[in-house]
């Protein structure tokens, strides 16, 4: 009911302390309901349930048609409102068995783990037995005189039963909150069962450092909730590390839009300049078979064979083992001797063998994603390995880049091809810098990634986009700095040549405070006619009747898409520069009371430059992004209006 986060994570943290004090055993199913999500990411466990399936569901365990419960979803917009509209009006002859938290999380995982045939029907008669045992007593109407279908309030276990399948609680809730509340919520309790004074500030912000710390290295609650009931918060260090088996979270970097910021940024310090190619990032695990034993953990998420322990997960820890099997064999071949295990970072890069060079981004996402065999791989693929976070049973992320960088050349055998080191070269002059760009767009490169070496700011830091890794892309050069990852909200028929295909697309950036998906621009820019056929088959799957409830977007009649599709695609688009618009709605709220005056941040000229299949649409530019680069790009418009020129960098 507030939308103001400091009140949230109050709220967040005394519902959690009073789980620790009447159901422990609840914390871990209570904390992955309040995220959304079963298990962590790299268990692969998703409910994949679609619209019509719900609504089936909803009107069988109501007894109300499917024709009722489709206009009830047409007039209200949201099916969690819905099931709770359709729960309230039904009548009950016997009071059902309550639902608890454990319960409903269980009954979810054998939802999403349901397979093979008859298993849609299955899962639609799994969610009928959770919206049956669902509590209406309170909900609906009669309940303190809230009307439930306009999401006032109204308690409705239906509701989010629902909302979760559809995977949007709409809670207001950020992960990053749920973490922080947890972090209070154990210091405190913890305090109250020694029979202390309630915690300081100060102990509350340790607590919150420790748990985030430890969370960045090792994001599976599961692991870290048993050890911090068991241990306790402080204790967590020593007992959850970074180890093979549970892919962290990847360190990203900072976009610079010219070589001259990055000295700046980097003045009076040692620096290194990597290419960045253009694949999919990759973090590859092992473990030798003589070591198994030390990591127990690690047997249920690698795949076992008799050289160990291997796996390869995605940038959102999703498992590619099944898309690159041939790498997976050919793993021993590239490790040194004495190497028992280690968990690399690298780039995934689809190779020419006959002109041995790199190819495309594209070419790498045509290879299948699942059940892909070695032998039939058409698309070969190069590993180029540039950080190194553990190795033989150690952690190696708090090291420097120079100490992580030799640790990685002295364990590791370079095969052309197959495995390669990241080129670069350390060197903090202009011109060689220039070159350096130069020679890696010629080598089919993005550009270049600029790393500190040598400070204690030079560590790996999971999950961040840090200040310390700067990244300068060949078409940064002449625009805004960086390209945008945006998600399709909608589509607009196309003409002429287009008639029957979409011509156009509406994008929209996500704001990770709020949830929701806030329009940005329309695109037509980019597409060739047959990649838009592709993309026209692609979409229409997603295709929905009326917006989501949690997309911002204009409400004028001449602005509205001709259809709307779930938020499942995600593009890099290029943009020329930003400019403010009534129209669009991204970070409108960054500018309220500003010059903004309420308008949202909007792209001039944008151009579609690939998909994004490696990237969830949570995962998209933020809005915070947007209306941090539309800052930086005012900030830059005004100097140069000062000079009374316009600087060379930055083009518009």
């Amino acid at each position: 009911m507030t939308t103001k986060r400091l009140i949230i994570l109050a709220h967040c943290s005394l519902f959690l302390r009073q789980v620790l004090r009447l159901t422990p055993q609840d914390l871990l199913p209570t904390v992955q309901l309040m995220i959304n999500k079963l298990a962590a990411d790299y268990a692969g466990i998703e409910l994949g349930i679609g619209e019509s399936f719900i609504m089936k569901a909803i009107g069988e365990s109501t007894g109300r048609s499917l024709a009722v419960i489709k206009a009830d979803q047409h007039e209200i917009g949201d099916l969690g409102l819905v099931a709770a509209k359709s729960r309230s009006n039904q009548p009950t002859m016997f009071k059902p068995k309550p639902l608890t938290v454990r319960g409903v999380h269980e009954g979810l995982i054998a939802i999403a783990k349901i397979q093979g045939q008859g298993s849609q029907d299955k899962k639609i008669s799994a969610i009928k037995k959770l919206l049956s045992a669902a509590d209406a007593a309170t909900a609906g109407k009669g309940g303190k005189g809230v009307d439930i279908t306009k999401d006032k309030g109204g308690p409705s276990e239906a509701k989010f039963i629902v909302r979760f399948l559809e995977g949007k609680l709409r809670l207001g809730l950020a992960e990053k909150t749920v973490l922080v509340a947890l972090a209070q919520a154990v210091v405190a309790h913890e305090a109250a069962v020694r029979g202390e004074k309630a915690p300081s500030p100060e102990k509350m912000a340790q607590g919150e450092a420790v748990l985030k710390t430890v969370y960045s290295e090792l994001p599976a609650y599961e692991v870290i909730i048993p050890a911090m009931l068991e241990h306790g918060l402080f204790n967590l260090p020593k007992v959850c590390k970074l180890q093979p088996g549970i892919p962290i979270k990847p360190m990203l970097a900072k976009p610079t839009k010219s070589i001259t910021e990055v000295l700046n940024r980097f003045e009076g310090k040692d620096f290194t300049c990597e290419y960045k190619y253009d694949g999919e990032r990759a973090q590859i695990h092992y473990v030798a078979p003589d070591v198994i034993q030390n990591y127990p953990g690690a047997t249920a998420t690698l795949q076992k064979d008799s050289k160990g322990l291997s796996a390869i997960f995605s940038r959102n820890s999703e498992d590619l083992s099944k898309k690159y099997p041939d790498v997976l064999a050919k793993l021993e071949t590239w490790v040194k001797d004495g190497v028992k295990s280690f968990v690399l970072d690298c780039e995934t890069v689809a190779w020419d063998t006959v002109n041995k060079k790199v190819l495309p981004f594209q070419q790498l996402m045509t290879r299948k994603r699942k059940d892909v065999k070695a032998e039939d791989v058409k698309v070969k693929v190069c590993i180029f390995a540039f950080d190194l976070l553990f190795l033989n049973g150690e952690a190696t992320v708090k090291k420097t880049l120079r100490e992580r960088r030799e640790l990685l050349h002295k364990s590791f055998e370079v095969a052309e091809g197959e495995f390669q080191f990241a080129q670069h070269g350390d060197t903090n002059d202009l011109e060689e810098i220039q070159n350096l760009l130069d020679e890696s767009v010629k080598a089919s490169c993005e550009g270049l990634m600029v790393k500190m070496l040598d400070t204690e700011e030079s560590g790996y830091e999971p999950s961040k986009r840090s200040r310390n890794w700067l990244k300068v892309k060949k078409d940064y050069l002449a625009g805004v700095g960086d390209s945008l990852d945006l998600v399709v909200l909608g589509a607009y028929y196309g003409r002429g040549k287009r008639t029957s295909v979409y011509g156009a697309f509406l994008l929209a950036a996500y704001n990770t405070s709020t949830q929701t998906y806030e329009t940005i621009c329309n695109i037509g820019t980019g597409f060739s006619e047959a990649l838009l056929e592709e993309l026209h088959k692609e979409l229409s799957p997603f295709t929905i009747d009326r917006p989501k409830p949690f997309y911002s977007h204009s409400t004028v009649p001449k602005d509205q898409p001709d259809v709307w599709f779930e938020p499942r695609l995600v593009w890099e688009v290029k943009t020329a520069d930003l400019t403010l618009s009534p129209r669009y709605k991204a970070a409108a709220n960054e500018f309220v009371g500003t010059t903004g005056g309420g308008k949202g941040v909007s792209l001039r000229f944008p151009r579609f430059i690939k998909s994004r299949d490696d990237k969830k649409p949570e995962q998209a530019t933020t809005t915070r992004a947007v209306a941090e680069m539309y800052r930086k790009q005012e900030a830059v418009l005004k100097e140069n209006a000062g000079k009374g020129g316009v600087d060379d960098d930055f083009e518009y």
